[in-house]
């Protein structure tokens, strides 16, 4: 399958229509942005790492029963999906309070919860892509109560997925942002799931104030090594292959 025409460039991804409209071609780069776009760098190989490794994902969470928007990789920056209509919806899972959580709500990085917490933003960079509930997104026709519904069921099942997943690894998954979109009536999982969108720590260092991140916060925060953190995690990901 060929490119044709740009669809969309967005932060870190770019979009292309194929032969097959029901079919596009997204293409990831090595921008890397933090804060809503107020803060720009590069993260050289990140497109490469975040493509292979949120394919990965996907096909295992297809064997899981979970539909996604993935369809086949096409090289290393390239890949076939589903061309879905976006539900203008951030979906945030959290098993551990870090990042603008704590913040929000003072409590320490690092402080388990008893149970997953979840959280929809209105994603909408003009806004700022602001929380948003149930209520607020019936009330802007974002998605019908049942597709809502869906999402959360989803949403959770891809949590427990995913951490039991990483736990293996020896990675400890803290949070994570999904999107969904639909295709031919059907909400599916689309999007990608990377070191950008989700919040690794090295397992059982959670619970200290010194946590070891392999993710975009080590460019959020200044920390350094981002290209390591992102390379370590492709490769305990890859190691069993």
């Amino acid at each position: 399958m060929k490119k044709t025409e740009q669809l969309y460039e967005g932060k870190a991804k770019k979009v292309f229509a194929t032969e097959n409209p029901d079919y596009v071609i997204v293409s990831y780069k090595d921008d890397a942005t933090a804060f809503n776009g107020l803060k720009k760098g590069t993260i050289a190989g990140k497109g490469v790492i975040n493509n292979k490794m949120s394919n990965m994902l996907m096909q295992f969470l297809e064997k899981k029963g979970i539909h996604t928007h993935y369809v086949e990789e096409i090289d290393d920056r390239n890949t076939v999906v589903k061309k879905v209509r976006i539900v203008p919806l951030e979906v945030i899972i959290r098993n551990v309070a870090a990042g603008s959580f704590s913040k929000r709500y003072g409590v320490a990085e690092g402080t388990a919860f008893s149970a997953p917490t979840i959280e929809f933003s209105y994603k909408n960079d003009d806004l700022g892509d602001p929380l948003i509930n149930d209520y607020h997104a019936l009330a802007l026709n974002l998605a019908t109560a049942e597709e809502i519904e869906n999402i959360k069921k989803t949403a959770f099942a891809v949590n427990e997925a995913l951490k039991e997943f990483f736990r293996a690894l020896n990675v400890d998954l803290i949070d994570f942002k999904l999107e969904f979109g639909r295709f031919k009536g059907e909400i599916v999982l689309a999007d990608e799931i990377s070191p950008d969108t989700c919040r690794f720590w090295e397992a059982g260092t959670w619970d200290t104030t010194q946590h070891t991140s392999l993710d975009k916060d080590r460019f959020r925060r200044d920390l350094g090594g981002v290209e390591d953190a992102y390379a370590e995690i492709f490769k305990r990901l890859t190691a069993g292959e």
